[in-house]
C-alpha cells in the first residue's frame, strides 16, 4: 500500500493484520463448514457433532492471535488511540470490496476490545454501528439458485433440485419422495392453486446441516405471493437418502431455526445474503438470532447488543429482578418491554449449592458447545456490559450490590457489569403451573417429561429437575434453562434404593447406604417433583419409566456405544413415513 502524505504506517500494519486475521478465521470456519457436507454423506454422526463444538472456538483463538501479533510487532505503539482511531478508517477502506464485512468488523472491535480498556468502547474506534454496507454483496456462484417449473415440469424441477447439492449417496427413491413432496404441498395450497407466469423456486445453494440431518432452504413465488418451505433429507437404515417431510408451516420452520437446537453447518462465500434470504422466509427472527444459528455467534450479538442499545434509546421502563425463585446461583433481572433475561453469577453461592463462579461457566461452555435438542436455552455471553444506572430500579442495585459486588461497577451514569448471560426469556414453568388449568397441565407436564427424556438421549442429565428450573418458551415449549448442575449422563452413577437393613431405619429418615458424588437414585424423583397431585398424575401416566433407574442405565448403554439419537425440529405426524398420500400424475 502506497501511504499518502501524513498516514501513519503503524496504523496501516495494524489495519492490514486484522484484515488477515479475520480472513484467516473465516477460511477455517467455512471449511469446517463445508466439509460438513463429507460428514453427512459418511454418516458421521459423532465427528458432525464434534465439528460443531470445535467450531465454536476459533473466532477466540483467531481473536488471541491477532492481539499477540499487535503486540508482538509495535510493542506499545499500537495503544495510541490516534493510531487505532486512523486503523479502524483505513481497515474501512480495506472491507470495500469484502464478502464478510460486517464479520470483519466485529473482528476488529474484538481485537480492539482486548487490547484497550473499556473507556474507549465507543464507536470513534470500534464497529458500534456498521460501517460497510451488506446489501447486493455478490457471490460466487449465487447465494441461492432460481429454477423455473412451468418450463421443465414440477417433478422435473424437484429432481434437479436435489440433484443440484451433489449428494453422494444413493436415494432410496426419489421419485417416491418427490411423489410425497407434491402431494402435501397440493393438500397445504388446495387444488385450485394456478401457476402465474413468475412461478419459481428459490433455493440457497448450501444445504443446511445439523445433527444427522440435511435441510433444503428456499421458497416459492407464484405471483405477488411466496411460500417459505423447508425440506430434511435423512438416511434410512441402509444408508440411503430420503426425504422426511415438506416443512411450510412458519410455525415449523420457525421451530427448526430455534437457538434451543444446535448451530447449523452451512457453507457461505456472502453470509449477509444468507441471512437476508432467512428473513424472507421467517420475517419475525432478528439478524442476531439467524448469524447466531448459522454458527457466526460473534456477530449475532454484535447485533443483539445494538438491538438492546437502540431499545434502551426508545424505551424507559426499568431493569428489575425477575418474577419467579430467587435462586442461589444468579441473579436474575429482566427489562419487561425487552423479551431477555440477564444472568449474573452471585460472588458467594448460597448453600446447599456445592460449586463456584468458573464451575458455572464452564457449564455454561459445555451447553454452548452441546447439541441442545430443542430442550435448553442458548445464551450469550458478555464481558464487561455498560448499561445506564437511571434504567436500575432500586431493589435490583440494591441485590446487585449485596450479591455480586466484585463483579460490579458503577459511577453516575453507568452500571458496568463485567460477566453476565442473556438469554430469551420464559415463564418458569412453576409460576406456569401455578396459573394453568387441568387440561394445560397435562400438555405441558408430558412436555416437561419429554424434555428431560430428549436431553437424556442427548447425553445431558440436568442434575437439579425442579420446576423452577424449566421455563415455556413463547411456542408452548419447555425448556431447560439452569445449568449449574448439569452433567453428561454417561458420567452419572443411576442406582436404586437398596433396601433398609430393619424397619427402623426405614421409618427414620436418614440414608442408611453409602452415596458417591455422582449417585443417582431415580427413584427419589417423584418426592420433590411431583407433590401436585394433578402433576404426579400426568407425570405418571407418560413417564412413570423416568422414575426407574432402568430407563437411564439403558440410555447410557446406547450412548455409549456411540449411538446417535434422532431428534426432529418438527411433529412426528407430518413425516412422510406416517402419511399414505395418493400420488397425482404431474407434468
Amino acid at each position: 500500500m502506497v501511504l499518502p502524505k501524513g498516514q501513519n504506517p503503524v496504523a496501516v500494519a495494524i489495519a492490514q493484520a486484522l484484515v488477515a486475521g479475520f480472513d484467516k478465521h473465516y477460511r477455517v470456519f467455512r471449511a469446517t463448514s463445508r466439509e460438513a457436507k463429507v460428514r453427512f454423506e459418511s454418516g458421521d454422526w459423532i465427528g458432525q457433532q464434534r465439528a460443531v463444538r470445535d467450531r465454536i472456538a476459533f473466532y477466540d483463538q483467531r481473536v488471541r492471535e491477532a492481539a499477540g501479533r499487535l503486540h508482538a510487532e509495535f510493542g506499545a505503539e499500537f495503544l495510541d488511540e490516534n493510531t487505532w482511531a486512523q486503523a479502524k478508517l483505513l481497515y474501512i477502506g480495506l472491507l470495500t470490496n469484502h464478502k464478510q464485512p460486517e464479520l470483519a468488523e466485529t473482528f476488529f472491535s474484538s481485537v480492539f476490545c482486548r487490547v484497550m480498556d473499556r473507556t474507549y468502547f465507543h464507536n470513534e474506534f470500534i464497529f458500534f454501528r456498521p460501517a460497510v454496507s451488506t446489501e447486493y454483496i455478490e457471490s460466487d456462484p449465487p447465494a441461492y439458485r432460481t429454477y423455473y417449473p412451468l418450463r421443465h415440469g414440477w417433478r422435473a424441477t424437484l429432481q434437479r433440485i436435489c440433484a443440484d447439492f451433489g449428494w453422494r449417496r444413493p436415494w432410496a427413491d426419489l421419485e417416491r419422495d418427490i411423489g410425497y413432496l407434491i402431494a402435501a404441498a397440493r393438500a397445504s395450497f388446495g387444488g385450485e392453486q394456478r401457476a402465474e407466469p413468475n412461478c419459481q423456486i428459490l433455493v440457497l445453494a448450501s444445504a443446511f446441516y445439523r445433527n444427522k440431518a440435511a435441510y433444503i432452504c428456499g421458497k416459492l413465488i407464484n405471483g405477488d405471493r411466496e411460500y417459505p418451505f423447508v425440506v430434511p433429507v435423512l438416511h434410512d437404515s441402509g444408508g440411503s437418502l430420503f426425504i422426511d417431510t415438506l416443512l411450510l408451516d412458519p410455525f415449523d420452520i420457525g421451530r427448526v431455526f430455534s437457538l434451543n437446537r444446535a448451530y447449523f453447518m452451512v457453507d457461505m462465500e456472502v453470509p449477509s445474503a444468507y441471512v437476508h434470504f432467512l428473513r424472507t422466509l421467517m420475517p419475525g427472527k432478528s439478524r442476531a438470532e439467524l448469524y447466531t444459528m448459522l454458527g457466526l455467534g460473534k456477530q449475532g450479538k454484535t447485533m443483539f447488543y445494538r438491538e438492546l442499545a437502540h431499545h434502551l434509546r426508545h424505551s424507559d421502563d426499568e431493569f428489575i429482578i425477575a418474577p419467579g425463585v430467587r435462586g442461589l446461583v444468579m441473579v436474575v433481572f429482566t427489562l419487561p418491554s425487552f423479551p431477555y433475561v440477564f444472568k449474573v453469577i452471585r460472588d458467594e453461592i448460597l448453600p446447599p449449592k456445592e460449586t463456584d463462579r468458573e464451575t458455572v461457566k464452564s457449564k455454561y461452555l459445555l451447553v454452548k458447545q452441546h447439541d441442545r435438542v430443542g430442550r435448553m436455552a442458548d445464551t450469550h455471553e458478555f464481558s464487561k456490559v455498560a448499561l445506564p444506572k437511571t434504567r436500575f430500579s432500586a431493589p435490583l442495585l440494591d441485590e446487585l450490590r449485596r450479591a455480586c459486588p466484585s463483579i460490579l461497577e458503577e459511577n453516575d451514569v453507568e452500571v458496568v457489569i463485567d460477566h453476565l448471560y442473556i438469554e430469551r426469556r420464559m415463564v418458569p414453568l412453576n409460576i406456569f403451573l401455578d396459573r394453568a388449568a387441568d387440561d394445560r397441565i397435562e400438555r405441558v407436564i408430558r412436555d416437561y417429561g419429554d424434555a428431560i427424556r430428549e436431553l437424556a438421549y442427548a447425553n445431558i442429565f440436568p442434575g437439579d429437575m425442579l420446576m423452577k428450573n424449566f421455563g415455556v418458551t413463547r411456542l408452548g415449549r419447555v425448556v431447560f434453562y439452569d445449568y449449574d448442575e448439569i452433567e453428561y449422563l454417561t458420567n452419572c452413577n443411576f442406582r436404586r434404593i437398596p433396601e433398609a437393613p430393619n424397619p427402623e431405619l426405614e421409618m427414620s429418615g436418614e440414608v442408611w447406604y453409602p452415596v458417591a458424588r455422582n449417585d443417582v437414585f431415580p427413584e427419589e424423583f417423584g418426592a420433590f417433583l411431583l407433590t401436585d397431585p394433578r402433576v404426579r398424575a400426568a407425570f405418571m401416566a407418560h413417564h412413570a419409566d423416568l422414575l426407574t433407574p432402568e430407563f437411564w442405565q439403558t440410555t447410557q448403554a446406547r450412548l455409549r456405544g456411540g449411538y446417535v439419537e434422532d431428534f426432529y425440529p418438527y411433529p412426528q405426524a407430518i413425516r412422510f413415513c406416517r402419511l399414505t398420500p395418493t400420488l397425482v400424475p404431474v407434468p
